[in-house]
């Protein structure tokens, strides 16, 4: 018995050995590192068939001048900064539009739950760079919707929705929008309906139960929401590089634009690893939230 626990607990431990730690420690050694002309671009480089002396060389390189440098440019915590308000008024947009869809899926009868819950899923059959994409094509000057205003004859000139944080915020609602209701329409499915009843017939009116019934009772589905929507929205680079433009200032650009453009891989790991710091928070936040909705349900 202890073996087949050892080998459940281990299992996912090496996975996220593997696909986390690793990676987090080679971009932090990355970051200690300085630029170099060479292949890799960064210098030291680690020998590890080199013996201790050779590891103690290495460590004594290593520095924290590319953090520090990150503190000295406008450049970045401008970047950090923008980053977290767009993930910010993009997840709650994307709340105040997710929960009455997720509401409304739980009310429908039970025949058409399914199918509904089917045409929240089925955006992901599609690849996300290609319905990003087409967002080109309909609020672009040329695109369907300037036509469709203009053949209505409500507007005369085109209206300017390409490159503009209206475009970045309508891309991430769009593309992330499953992610909200999702949670929230699991936590609405599980609840019990007779709680409605009872506060009716104890006096509160519809909008009452619901604000003190409903709301409460879908709060773990909400925070889930929230997290899977604002924790990758902070580091998007596709929906801003697509619909933002050139202009639009967010800590993926940045990433790109140090790791390609500059190809100064210690200051991209730098930005990189505050970036994962940043996140560590919601992240353990919405952690600690699913354990005490797991002990609140048992």
């Amino acid at each position: 018995m202890k073996l087949r626990r050892l080998a459940l607990i281990a299992i996912p431990f090496l996975w996220l050995l593997t696909l986390f730690l690793v990676p987090f420690l080679i971009a932090l050694k990355i970051s200690l590192s300085e630029i170099a002309l060479a292949i890799p671009p960064y210098s030291p480089t680690l020998d590890i068939w080199g013996g201790w002396s050779a590891i103690r060389s290495f460590l004594s390189e290593l520095s924290f001048d590319n953090f520090i440098y990150l503190t000295t440019d406008d450049l970045y915590w401008k970047a950090y900064v923008s980053s977290l308000r767009i993930a910010f008024f993009a997840t709650l947009l994307t709340l105040l539009l997710g929960y009455p869809i997720a509401y409304a899926m739980s009310r429908a009868r039970a025949e058409w739950r399914p199918a509904l819950l089917m045409l929240v899923i089925l955006p992901f059959w599609t690849s996300f760079l290609i319905r990003i994409y087409a967002w080109i094509g309909i609020i672009s000057k040329e695109g369907l919707i300037n036509q469709l205003l203009t053949w209505l004859g409500v507007i005369d000139q085109p209206l300017q929705m390409m490159n503009t944080d209206f475009a970045i915020y309508l891309g991430i609602v769009y593309g992330y929008l499953p992610f909200m209701v999702l949670p929230i329409y699991a936590a609405l499915d599980r609840m019990d309906v007779s709680l409605l009843e009872a506060a009716e017939d104890l006096g509160c009116s519809r909008l009452s139960a619901f604000w003190l019934v409903t709301v409460p009772q879908s709060k773990q589905g909400i925070i889930a929401g929230c997290f899977l929507v604002f924790i990758p929205a902070i580091g998007e680079f596709v929906i801003p590089s697509l619909l933002g433009g050139s202009h639009t200032l967010m800590i993926g650009a940045v990433l790109w634009d140090e790791f390609f453009s500059n190809r100064d891989w210690p200051t991209a790991s730098a930005v990189a690893v505050v970036l994962l710091i940043i996140l560590i928070v919601p992240i353990l936040m919405f952690q600690r939230s699913q354990a005490r909705g797991e002990e609140g349900g048992q």
